[in-house]
């Protein structure tokens, strides 16, 4: 009994992640809805950011819809790496790929660095760029590595739709 009280004593004392300050890059963008749509005309890609878990994580819950196709899913979680001092992601896809990064900003922007996509035993390395376009827009910049260097994948100008509810999708207030 004494052990558990020691162990509760501690886990309690132990500093919990500032949300308002780790997270302070990526707070425009919860709460929110964003749609883009993708070079060619044919896909347009929808996110909607939501604060979990007492703000402990962000959640990115995005639709890929394709026109003559079932719409493609994916989910990313945000969260705040106390060891390294940074925001990394989990992303997950419903066609089963993953890959997890790094989020960092520089003056104008959020910065993913390099990372790699996996699925069905292949990679991709990937980095992409969030610049923010006045209040209700970003603009997403992505490369590829390919063999001789970085490669241009797409560019998305991201317009705000609305409000998230707590799940992460369109409609309801968080």
């Amino acid at each position: 009994m004494r052990q558990s009280m020691w162990s509760l004593l501690l886990v309690a004392c132990l500093p919990g992640p500032s949300a308002a300050a780790d997270y302070q890059p990526l707070a425009f963008l919860v709460g929110h809805c964003w749609k883009g749509t993708l070079p060619g005309g044919k896909q347009t890609d929808e996110h909607c950011f939501s604060s979990i878990y007492g703000g402990k994580f962000l959640r990115d819950r995005h639709t890929l819809h394709t026109v003559g196709r079932a719409d493609s899913f994916g989910e990313s979680i945000y969260f705040w790496n106390s060891i390294a001092k940074q925001i990394e992601y989990l992303y997950i896809e419903s066609d089963g790929g993953y890959s997890q990064g790094a989020v960092s900003t520089d003056e104008v922007a959020l910065v993913f660095p390099p990372a790699n996509y996996v699925e069905d035993g292949k990679t991709q390395t990937y980095r992409s760029r969030w610049q923010r376009s006045g209040e209700t827009n970003y603009d997403v910049v992505t490369e590829f590595q390919g063999k001789d260097g970085w490669v241009p994948g797409f560019k998305v100008h991201m317009e705000r739709q609305g409000v998230s509810d707590v799940g992460g999708r369109p409609g309801g207030a968080e």
